[in-house]
């Protein structure tokens, strides 16, 4: 996981402009569009077009790789008008902290996870039912949704801000952390229940929904989870050298500290509060508004 999350910051180095600016934005508004014209559909006609099915996509229907994910669930307008303003919140937030091409990267890994699973698990239908009663299986029991997709950005935000407090209901203070056990909760709940109703092909669905977390985050969960060591790390260490040899080569300068992103330095802005970054290879500073949103050099 280490492994991919590094090379993930890396390409994002080399190409800061990949991406969709403003993707959620997209998403949300597509979302909400498709919501009110379904709400007009009484016949279904709009869903069967855009939903996901691998043997109409394999005789051309090529758009439904992508118009599944605009797909909004629930026929309650204020819980789905309240769902799609989360999302969007969770993944404005998301690409503010990570840059567009990282948050790009995370949920198109998302999206390509689920097709790749939609396809496999198709397949497995097809060689084990009569194709007499494929469609209706598909259509009835195992279609692909963005439900699980765009839930399981609330993890990535918990990995980020986990002690960042949020207003349950608008009234009840909650630290994130808590609410990412209550989705955890929500997940496992899901992989029960359809495994007790014998739903298996659903009861993954969760799970195949929270790979890319898993990839790209959980090496940043397994070091908030990791008990604090006395003896200081190797990165820690190196951390500490170049430091030292950082201070050195600034005697000279007229700034103390500079940030590696904007350039600004605490000659010309004296009241800006200015960071370094342990996790970046080396001695690299930051000023308030770049210490969380830039990406780690490697």
């Amino acid at each position: 996981m280490r492994s991919i999350s590094r090379a993930i910051d890396k390409f994002c180095i080399k190409h800061r402009r990949f991406g969709i600016p403003k993707l959620m934005r997209y998403v949300v508004f597509i979302s909400a569009a498709i919501y009110v014209i379904s709400m007009m559909d009484k016949t279904g006609t709009l869903f069967s077009f855009i939903a996901f099915h691998p043997r109409m996509i394999a005789r051309g229907e090529i758009w439904r790789l992508v118009t599944w994910v605009f797909i909004p669930l629930g026929d309650n307008v204020i819980f789905t008008a309240i769902s799609l303003y989360f999302y969007y919140f969770i993944g404005t937030t998301l690409e503010r902290e990570w840059g567009t091409p990282k948050f790009t990267i995370y949920y198109l890994a998302g999206i390509a996870l689920n097709i790749i699973y939609g396809f496999v698990t198709w397949f497995i239908i097809k060689s084990t039912m009569y194709s007499a009663i494929l469609d209706y299986v598909w259509y009835g029991f195992i279609l692909l949704t963005p439900s699980f997709l765009n839930l399981s950005m609330f993890f990535a935000f918990a990995a980020l801000f986990p002690d960042n407090r949020v207003m349950l209901f608008f009234i009840i203070p909650i630290k994130v952390k808590w609410l990412a056990l209550v989705d955890a909760g929500f997940f496992i709940y899901y992989v029960i229940e359809r495994m007790v109703n014998a739903q298996y092909a659903m009861a993954l669905l969760p799970i195949v929904a929270i790979l890319n977390f898993i990839i790209i985050c959980g090496g940043d969960v397994i070091d908030y989870l990791r008990p604090y060591k006395a003896r200081a790390s190797p990165q820690v260490v190196k951390f500490r050298r170049a430091a030292k040899q950082a201070q050195r080569s600034n005697e000279d300068s007229p700034f103390r500290h500079k940030c590696s992103v904007c350039g600004k330095t605490d000659a010309e802005y004296p009241g800006l509060e200015f960071r370094y970054c342990s996790r970046c290879e080396g001695y690299h500073c930051y000023c308030i508004d770049h210490i969380n949103s830039h990406i780690h050099i490697v």
